[in-house]
């Protein structure tokens, strides 16, 4: 495991549960550290950094199964807890195939999975691929979707940085071919969106429930893709109930982190 790979921004000792994040196309774990403010105090928030990009070396991965690969290497010597994953856009296609690997090792299972901002596999688009967009069409599109600041889009050097990342990430999560023949998952499992994401209609998100036979529903945000931004609030608010709701051994009445107020109490 790479010392890079988990980023805890508030380590807790012996937590109740450890919440692991994965993050979108293009970026890393930074857009989610705020998090840590908004998770009970005995929970540990954990955010995987894909390879490539912050601190962590490439190469960059290929496939949404290569990048999995990587990830039951980061999480393995994590799961001594009970633990949650959560993954947005491209995160939630490997935070799928993460489950899936750890699943066919015989590795422990998270004891809930959030997949947020992805078609399930059967509507999963396949047309007009973004990631081999002209260079002006690609921070079109971008500027359009959000989730990558302005400032990044226009300055020349920072988008020099960031535009292999990006797309290498976009092929991930377009190109994505889910495997046949897996079996519907036993992890509770609970999908999110935004009303008016282009990418991943809301009305879609009910099918989801033939991957999992514990399907815990569907929950629509107002927004877009990136519904969450730039209040992650709402959205942390519902991972908590959700994993509350399926696994009760991880509930305290605890107060968050200074200054903050709880999501929930037993």
């Amino acid at each position: 495991m790479s010392p890079l790979s988990v980023i805890r921004p508030r380590p807790v000792d012996a937590p109740s549960l450890r919440l692991f994040v994965l993050h979108h196309s293009g970026a890393s774990h930074i857009p989610y550290r705020p998090w840590a403010a908004h998770v009970p105090a005995d929970w540990e928030l954990c955010l995987v950094e894909a390879p490539g990009r912050g601190g962590r070396p490439g190469p960059l991965r290929e496939t949404a199964a290569e990048l999995a690969e990587a990830y039951v290497a980061d999480v393995r010597p994590w799961a001594d807890r009970p633990y949650a994953l959560f993954g947005h856009s491209m995160g939630a296609v490997a935070g799928y195939e993460l489950t899936l690997a750890l699943r066919d090792r015989g590795l422990p299972l998270p004891r809930w999975l959030g997949l947020s901002a992805v078609s399930p596999p059967e509507h999963h688009p396949r047309a007009e691929p973004h990631f081999d967009l002209p260079e002006d069409e690609l921070r079109e599109w971008l500027a359009v979707m959000g989730g990558t600041a302005r400032e990044v889009l226009e300055d020349p050097e920072m988008w020099a940085l960031i535009e292999p990342v990006l797309r290498a990430d976009l092929r991930i999560a377009e190109r994505w071919e889910p495997r046949h023949g897996t079996g519907p998952l036993t992890v509770p499992l609970s999908v999110f969106a935004g009303d008016t994401d282009p990418i991943a209609p809301w009305h879609l998100m009910h099918t989801w429930a033939e991957r999992s036979i514990r399907f815990c529903g569907a929950q629509v945000l107002t927004g877009g893709h990136f519904y969450f931004q730039p209040d992650p609030a709402p959205l942390v608010g519902r991972i908590v109930s959700a994993v509350r709701s399926v696994a009760p051994a991880v509930q305290v009445n605890t107060p968050g982190p200074a200054g903050t107020t709880p999501i929930w109490s037993a």
